[in-house]
C-alpha cells in the first residue's frame, strides 16, 4: 500500500496554521501527536449524542456509551493482537500502566535482594516506579548499558539476567534516541529463565505494527495521545493469567462485585483495575485513532517514516556542526542532536520564531543525557503527517540559528 503524506496531512486541522507569521512545521510527535479530524469528530459525536456513565444504567444513552467504550476495547485488542479484549485495561497512559504493574504485580513478586532489569535508555516513567518498588522491598534495580550508537549491549543484558531477576522492563522504542530495541531477543532470553517482560510501547505503536502475541511479552503499555488519540487515555495489555492473579491497586466504584463493611469482592478483569468513572470519550477517540492508522496502512506509514528518517539524518549531518545523538542500527521517528556551541534551548526558541516546533531538554530521560555527556538535545520527532519539506524547513531554520550566533 502506497502512502500519500499530503492527503493524510489534510486530515489534521491544527497543522494548517501559521506561527509567528510562518507556516507551522510540527516536529514534536514524540511528545504528543496531533489529532486527525476523524478522531476529533468521534469524540465530538460521543459528547453530542451518547454521553453517559458506563456499565451502571439501563437507559439508552448509557447503553450506547457502554457499547462505545467496550467497542473501543475490542478495537485495541485487535490492533495489538491480544487474545481477548479482557486483557486490555484502560488507564490514563503509559506512566499509569507501568505504575499499575509495579504496585500490583511487583509488590507480590519482588522481595528483598531481588532484581528488576531495565535498559540505559528508559524514560523516567520506566525508571522511577521500579526505584520506588526497590526501595520499598529492599530489591535492586539493574541497568543494561548502551554502546556509543545507542544500542543496548546484548551481552551485558544477558549477563544481568540472574536467578534473582523478577522482571525485565524495557522500552520498545526510545523517545530520546529513536532506538528500536531488539525486544524479541530481550523476551526470548528472559523467557529461557522464566522471567516476565514488560514493554513500554509508547513510542512504538505510532510507528510500526505491534502484535503482543507474536512478541511473547507479558505486559505492554502505551499512551493514546502518542498515536493520534486524545490525551488522558492509555492501555495496559497483560496476559489474562497475570491479571487474574494480580490484586487491584485502586479501590472504588466499578472495580467491585459486592461491598459490605466487612468485606469487598472484586469485579472480574479488566474491570477490577478500572476504578471509578473511566475516560469514555478518550477510549472512543483511541478506537477511532487506531482505525484511522489501520486505514492508512501500518506498513505504509512505517515505510514513509523510515524514508523521512534517512533523509533527515543525511540532511542534518551534512549541515556541519550538528552531532546526532543516537545512531542505532534500527531507529524510528526521532532525530536528536546538538549544535556546536549553542544550547538546545536557544536553538528551540529561535526555531519557534521560524514556525518550527521541536522539543528541547532531557526528554524525561536524564540518564541518557548523562550517558552521552550532554545536558540536553534538540529533538525533531516525526509523525505520519510529516514530509521532506518539513525537514528542509528545519535545515533552513538551523541556518538561521547559526547566523544569529555567528
Amino acid at each position: 500500500m502506497s502512502f500519500d503524506a499530503a492527503k493524510a496531512r489534510a486530515d489534521f486541522p491544527i497543522l494548517h496554521q501559521e506561527v509567528h507569521g510562518k507556516p507551522l512545521v510540527y516536529l514534536d510527535s514524540a511528545a504528543t501527536a496531533q489529532k486527525p479530524r476523524q478522531v476529533i469528530d468521534a469524540v465530538s459525536r460521543y459528547y453530542e449524542c451518547d454521553n453517559a456513565n458506563v456499565h451502571r444504567a439501563v437507559y439508552q444513552l448509557a447503553e450506547r456509551a457502554t457499547r462505545a467504550y467496550e467497542d473501543a476495547r475490542a478495537i485495541v485488542a485487535r490492533h495489538i493482537g491480544a487474545a481477548d479484549p479482557r486483557e486490555v485495561v484502560f488507564v490514563r497512559g503509559t506512566t499509569e500502566a507501568i505504575n499499575l504493574v509495579a504496585q500490583s504485580f511487583g509488590r507480590v513478586h519482588v522481595g528483598e535482594d531481588d532484581e528488576i532489569l531495565i535498559t540505559g535508555m528508559e524514560h523516567h516513567s520506566n525508571i522511577v516506579p521500579w526505584q520506588l518498588l526497590c526501595q520499598e522491598k529492599g530489591a535492586r534495580l539493574r541497568v543494561a548499558p548502551l554502546d556509543e550508537r545507542g544500542d543496548v549491549i546484548l551481552e551485558e543484558y544477558e549477563k544481568l539476567l540472574s536467578p534473582r531477576t523478577r522482571l525485565v522492563a524495557a522500552v520498545h522504542v526510545s523517545n530520546a534516541l529513536g532506538t528500536v530495541n531488539p525486544v524479541e531477543t530481550f523476551i526470548a532470553l528472559a523467557r529461557e529463565r522464566n522471567i516476565p517482560v514488560l514493554l513500554d510501547g509508547a513510542q512504538a505503536l505510532p510507528h510500526m505494527p505491534v502484535d503482543v502475541g507474536s512478541l511473547g511479552c507479558d505486559f505492554y503499555a502505551f499512551s493514546g495521545h502518542k498515536v493520534f488519540a486524545p490525551m488522558g487515555i492509555g492501555v495496559l495489555w497483560a496476559r489474562a493469567a497475570h491479571l487474574e492473579a494480580m490484586p487491584p491497586w485502586q479501590g472504588g466504584g466499578e472495580m467491585i462485585a459486592s461491598v459490605t463493611f466487612e468485606k469487598t469482592t472484586f469485579n472480574e478483569v479488566p474491570y477490577k483495575f478500572e476504578a471509578g468513572t473511566p475516560d469514555v470519550a478518550g477510549a472512543v477517540g483511541l478506537g477511532a485513532a487506531l482505525q484511522y492508522v489501520e486505514g492508512l496502512g501500518l506498513d505504509a506509514i512505517a515505510a514513509h517514516e523510515a524514508e523521512l528518517l534517512a533523509y533527515g539524518s543525511d540532511l542534518l549531518t551534512g549541515l556541519g556542526g550538528v552531532e546526532l545523538i543516537g545512531t542505532a542500527r534500527r531507529k524510528a521517528g526521532v532525530l536528536s542532536f546538538v549544535l556546536d556551541g549553542i544550547h538546545p534551548h536557544d536553538v528551540g526558541t529561535i526555531l519557534d520564531r521560524e514556525g518550527i516546533a521541536v522539543r528541547t531538554g532531557h526528554h524525561c530521560a536524564q540518564p541518557v543525557m548523562d550517558r552521552y555527556g550532554v545536558p540536553a538535545t534538540v529533538r525533531a520527532s516525526l509523525g505520519l503527517y510529516n514530509t521532506r519539506e518539513d525537514l528542509d524547513a528545519l535545515a533552513r531554520g538551523l541556518g538561521v540559528v547559526r547566523e544569529m550566533f555567528a
